[in-house]
């Protein structure tokens, strides 16, 4: 079986920087991914706008043209396949990695299709595929939806959105738009800071006129098939109708793989332990590019920061 030097985990901006800068120092590489050439922006919101400024989310200083300032989905999509494409990037798609072990010095990876050896491992998943779940009794029901795409199924029917930030604006937004009578269920007292500053006194400003009903201080404790139960910042408890909930409370990286690859993880946010000058965890070799190094703070990193991690992992791998 061939050993490579560099086997990536996920084919996200970062692991695809990660192979062009395997590919820039001759070092044999694959990626795998569990879906397609960028996964994870694929299953964005289809009318989704990046914070960022397109030159905010270049890799291997390969240009990305966008007319609009703020690049949407279907141009990052086209940016980062392109690339994968005219680079020919050496891809395996529609594979999950089960297992990462090691024997000796070499990696033993273990796929949904094959198995596969390396010298070293770079671990690039991002958090986009595990919701972080409230833990409420009718969470499991069919009209709750975690991941939220575009607002034309919700026409005319009742909906809850949980939470303020980015993801739960945009859905509470757009489904008002499209007729949905919408409530929106948030922990906090105000909208998130967070949220891009072009939308935030948009929400506001609905939810100020009353288009868009928001429980302040809330916290939903029950869904039922044809209502919800919250709390509110008095402890009072309210049940409303509804037929959808867009339960907008975040994503997590896979906690369990990564510890099932031997990697140490730390605190309440699960911070998994690794160098901030090489990238390399306690397993030697073995190494984080990426959102997945902030553990359940997935809003620390993100593509225009960690493009570094790309070009500081092949250091560290060349120097050895």
């Amino acid at each position: 079986m061939e050993i490579v030097d560099i086997l990536i985990i996920g084919a996200g901006p970062i692991g695809l920087n990660c192979a062009l800068e395997a590919k820039k120092n001759n070092l044999n590489y694959l990626i795998i991914e569990k879906g397609t050439i960028v996964n994870s922006l694929y299953n964005y919101p289809l009318y989704m706008k990046f914070f960022s400024t397109a030159d905010k989310l270049e890799i291997a200083e390969i240009p990305f043209i966008s007319a609009a300032p703020k690049p949407g989905r279907q141009e990052a999509l086209e940016y980062y396949q392109g690339i994968a494409r005219q680079k020919n990037i050496n891809i395996n798609l529609y594979e999950k990695v089960l297992t990462v072990s090691k024997n000796g010095e070499i990696f033993e990876i273990q796929t949904s299709k094959s198995k596969y050896t390396a010298k070293n491992v770079i671990i690039s998943t991002g958090f986009y595929d595990i919701p972080n779940l409230m833990n409420i009794p009718g969470e499991n029901l069919e009209k709750v939806k975690h991941y939220y795409t575009e607002p034309y199924p919700f026409a005319k029917q009742k909906i809850v959105v949980i939470g303020s930030s980015n993801s739960s604006v945009d859905a509470a937004l757009e489904t008002y738009r499209k007729g949905a009578e919408v409530t929106m269920i948030i922990r906090n007292s105000e909208i998130s800071s967070n949220v891009k500053y072009w939308v935030k006194p948009d929400i506001e400003n609905r939810i100020a006129e009353g288009s868009i009903k928001a429980h302040f201080g809330s916290e939903l404790i029950e869904i039922k098939e044809n209502s919800v139960i919250f709390k509110d910042e008095q402890g009072k408890i309210n049940e409303i109708e509804n037929d959808f909930v867009l339960a907008m409370t975040g994503y997590l990286p896979d906690f369990d793989f990564l510890k099932n690859s031997g990697i140490d993880l730390q605190g309440e946010c699960l911070n998994p332990v690794y160098n901030p000058e090489t990238m390399e965890t306690t397993v030697p070799n073995l190494y984080l590019a990426g959102v997945v190094c902030g553990g359940k703070d997935t809003h620390l990193w993100f593509i225009e920061n960690s493009r570094i991690h790309a070009e500081m992992i092949m250091k560290s791998i060349i120097s050895k």
